[in-house]
């Protein structure tokens, strides 16, 4: 309220002034407003650097709120596709196969950054305040991922990091201006059998009938249309109505397939009958070559993507590093009683709101980590062994911006050691979490940790960075290793001791989920 009473009376003097003194020009009115606004941002510079060489569309002077965000959206609309041609530029002039590995998935970042700032910007299409900065946030990310893949592999000099840097910027301070309004997700519908809101009925009866019917069968012994999922999902890509959901059964079988399931392949459904006997693999892997973003066994970026009974794999081994079972940025995605398996980095929970339920997560090093809105529900948690030195940390979440609505929430699940690990337990510590980016954020909710995790709780990514920033939680967690007596002492970390605190961090509030997953079928507790 004080804010807008303050913004109320600049305007209002400005208006003033530009009435009944000769000496303030429509540049001055301008550069009032546009100062006004940008000083309310936490890259000023760079907002008044690209607002002041900006057009303002048809010559209006933005002078809400709602207007200035808009306007700084177009610029950093505009500032990506201009990246976008020179990242394409760039493509002739790289040279090594590390480089177009790293140069590949720019393309692809931008490209999806672009595909979110026209959403974001597409008035014609209903959103909310939270579904703006859940996109956003995702861009962020994305331009953040970019950079990441160069540097991984050592090529930080092959990448524009001045431009990318400024378009972070840019995002950032949208998503500074959105905040207000984005505040508390929206929880349109009412939910069903234990899912979130965003799952429609349709879905929601496909999730719990014990065998849909499917638009295509695949099997790996013939017996279906196709023997590969691949060939499902190129005639998915085919149909003539995208908005509809299309059914995959998968019938069992271990299908070694690497697997890109793009923004055009909307409401997909994958199913099997149980994740014990179809499994989809591969073993791209950092240690081989790949960034650790197109490391994915299956990389999952349509919306509305559903998954039910599957395992995803990656065989790459401990001794490659990096190598990612499933990689999701699917927006109002689900995984009903999957199996991720693999070692450091298996499960990559990109960007945008998933919800996982009744899942089975095999790793070592950072197994589940990303900067997704994600909600685990009922899930099984198994920390294997890690190579010789190493320690396993279940998590690293990585919110780069304190606005971004991103976060990892573990609630009502199970940390357990897996078997190869158990005879060897004494040798190898094993933590929560750890911090990846600055503003990383993870909780623990009503969850059983069992003898494996450390008393400390969590760990360190490099001395004192991000202990201040990031936010780590635990509420109400239960078994021998749930005490927080011997928890780390950083400023970041929190003992939740009421419901009101641990509130924020569940399905309905954190993911929005009873505004989308009852669609889906999938059970889901709304609340703690």
């Amino acid at each position: 309220m004080a804010q807008n009473l303050a913004l109320f009376f600049t305007i209002f003097l400005i208006s003033l002034l530009s009435h009944t003194s000769p000496s303030l020009s429509s540049d001055d009115l301008s550069n009032s407003i546009v100062n006004y606004w940008c000083s309310k941002t936490p890259n000023p510079s760079n907002c008044l650097h690209y607002a002041r060489n900006h057009h303002f569309q048809n010559g209006a002077v933005p002078r809400t709120a709602s207007q200035f965000k808009k306007f700084v959206l177009n610029i950093a609309m505009d500032q990506s596709l201009k990246a976008q041609n020179h990242n394409k530029w760039l493509g002739s002039k790289l040279g090594s196969k590390l480089q177009k590995a790293a140069w590949r998935d720019c393309l692809a970042l931008y490209q999806d950054t672009i595909y979110l700032l026209n959403q974001t910007l597409d008035s014609a299409a209903p959103s909310t305040g939270y579904d703006v900065q859940t996109w956003l946030s995702a861009a962020l990310t994305n331009l953040d991922t970019c950079r990441t893949g160069f540097v991984e592999l050592g090529l930080a000099g092959g990448f524009d990091s001045v431009s990318n840097r400024n378009i972070s910027e840019i995002i950032s301070n949208v998503l500074a201006l959105n905040k207000g309004a984005s505040a508390k997700p929206e929880s349109t519908r009412g939910y069903k059998s234990g899912f979130p809101a965003w799952v429609s009925p349709g879905d929601r009866k496909l999730l719990q009938t014990a065998a849909p019917k499917p638009d295509v069968v695949v099997a790996k012994d013939g017996t279906g249309k196709y023997r590969s999922v691949k060939e499902a999902l190129d005639e998915a890509s085919r149909r003539s109505d995208g908005s509809k959901r299309f059914v995959i059964y998968v019938k069992a079988g271990v299908y070694n397939e690497n697997l890109e399931i793009g923004k055009s392949l909307k409401n997909i459904m994958m199913y099997s009958d149980s994740m014990r006997y179809t499994v989809i693999t591969g073993s791209k892997s950092v240690g081989g070559g790949s960034t650790t973003f197109n490391s994915a066994t299956v990389a999952v970026t349509g919306e509305g993507f559903i998954a039910r009974g599957i395992t995803f794999r990656n065989t790459a081994g401990p001794e490659n590093h990096q190598a990612v079972a499933l990689r999701s940025g699917a927006d109002l995605s689900v995984f009903y009683r999957c199996g991720f398996e693999g070692y450091q980095d298996t499960l990559y929970v990109h960007s945008q709101r998933q919800f996982y339920k009744e899942c089975y997560i095999y790793g070592t090093v950072d197994f589940i980590f990303g900067n997704a809105a994600v909600v685990f529900q009922n899930c099984m948690i198994y920390a294997r062994r890690p190579m010789a030195q190493q320690k396993n940390t279940i998590t690293a979440q990585g919110r780069t911006d304190p606005n971004q609505n991103t976060g990892i929430s573990i609630h009502d699940s199970r940390v357990m050691a897996a078997a190869d690990l158990v005879p060897v337990l004494g040798s190898f510590q094993t933590f929560l979490g750890r911090p990846w980016k600055e503003y990383s954020r993870t909780v623990f909710m009503q969850t059983y940790l069992d003898t494996l995790v450390d008393p400390a709780g969590w760990l360190e990514w490099s001395g004192n960075f991000a202990l201040d920033t990031l936010y780590y939680g635990e509420y109400k967690n239960l078994g021998p290793r749930a005490s927080t007596s011997g928890r780390v002492k950083w400023r970041g970390f929190h003992v939740m001791t009421s419901a009101s605190e641990a509130a924020p961090f569940t399905v309905e509030n954190f993911i929005a989920g009873r505004s989308w997953l009852p669609g889906t079928g999938v059970p889901f507790y709304a609340g703690l």
